[in-house]
């Protein structure tokens, strides 16, 4: 196509438009290439994941060709979550077939998409992935939707600028549209953190267990909320609920040994108060178990052993303390917690060192 720039015209882009990212770039060239295309059709928005040859690369202001609008105001960031934590809505660009339940659009679809979203009021980002492999599985969980381009099966990889030209172009296209309003949907900052808690109160419910199934289910998590349109209601709401169902197991396991035993009138009461605390000790001693679990990861993470003699001798010495305090002989209830604490080690020594 024959050059068609009048440099004597003022620019036209679209200053909310979304943010292109490029995740793991590894040529200069490419980034550049990404750029003019956004600027030909008046998008300057990009973003830069853990750019391989640093930043900013002489190579890419020489592909760029004039589009140093968008090379001036790039961002540059250590890794996808950072790079989307303000966006309240993520589309990933792959070619790739995923296990991976979401939503998928065509570009044309997305678009109409974005323009309901920031029209709304709401920030939204590409995802493109580094020129070999593509998005890892890790970056398009983080997404909410999926762009896939009706390219030949036998070849269906389009390089990075290709892939910038055809969505900044169906950006263009439909600039005149007036698109219905939407409620505006959470950052994912915010959805992050509801996740955070959620994980945090399904650990010590066994949920992860065992260790081996922990990282699966948990993606499995995160997809299932990032590919959902959460708004920032939403994630009030599930955060309510997430902190209700923890108030309420507390006060289920505290209304079973609170009554004094003074209120049992007879030794048939007095056997099903036992059994009740009985039955919530145990479940107390399941959640130190996936407390343990946990504590395997971190200890193999850390490259510390199965046992660490000095921490034993503080928790032996801490139940003592608190034994003594509620008026009871301190040694027995030190019998029980170093039996406890064997088993974990036990536990532990099964992939740790001693």
């Amino acid at each position: 196509m024959a050059s068609g720039t009048d440099s004597t015209r003022a620019p036209e882009w679209s200053p909310d438009g979304p943010y292109f990212i490029l995740v793991r770039p590894q040529l200069g060239e490419n980034i550049g290439a990404a750029a003019r295309a956004m600027w030909n059709f008046g998008l300057k928005r990009m973003r830069l994941v853990s750019p391989r040859d640093g930043w900013p690369n002489p190579s890419s202001t020489a592909m760029a060709s004039g589009a140093s609008a968008v090379l001036d105001a790039v961002q540059v960031f250590a890794d996808t979550g950072a790079a989307t934590a303000d966006l309240g809505r993520v589309y990933a660009t792959t070619a790739r077939p995923r296990d991976l339940t979401k939503q998928v659009m065509s570009p044309e679809q997305a678009v109409a998409d974005m323009a309901a979203r920031i029209a709304a009021g709401d920030r939204v980002g590409v995802l493109f992935g580094p020129e070999r492999s593509g998005l890892e599985q890790d970056d398009v969980i983080r997404a909410n939707v999926i762009i896939s381009v009706a390219t030949n099966p036998a070849f269906a990889s389009i390089n990075l600028a290709q892939a910038s030209l055809l969505l900044a172009y169906e950006w263009r296209k439909a600039a005149g549209m007036r698109p219905a309003r939407a409620e505006p949907l959470a950052p994912a900052a915010d959805v992050t953190a509801m996740l955070e808690h959620l994980f945090a109160e399904l650990a010590p419910a066994n949920y992860f267990w065992p260790a081996l199934r922990g990282p699966a289910l948990r993606a499995h998590l995160e997809n299932l909320f990032r590919r959902a349109p959460l708004t920032t209601q939403d994630v009030r709401s599930l955060r309510g609920v997430i902190k209700a169902l923890s108030a309420g197991r507390a006060g289920r396991v505290a209304r079973l040994i609170a009554p004094d035993p003074a209120a049992c009138a007879d030794m048939e009461a007095l056997r099903g108060r036992i059994d009740a605390i009985d039955r919530a000790l145990m479940a107390l001693f399941a959640q130190r178990e996936a407390h343990i679990a946990r504590a395997v990861e971190i200890k193999q993470a850390a490259g510390l052993p199965a046992r660490i003699p000095d921490r034993v001798a503080q928790v032996l010495d801490n139940v003592r303390a608190a034994a003594v305090a509620e008026g009871l002989e301190p040694e027995p209830y030190a019998d029980i917690w170093r039996a406890l604490i064997e088993r974990a080690i036990a536990f532990e020594a099964r992939t740790l060192p001693e």
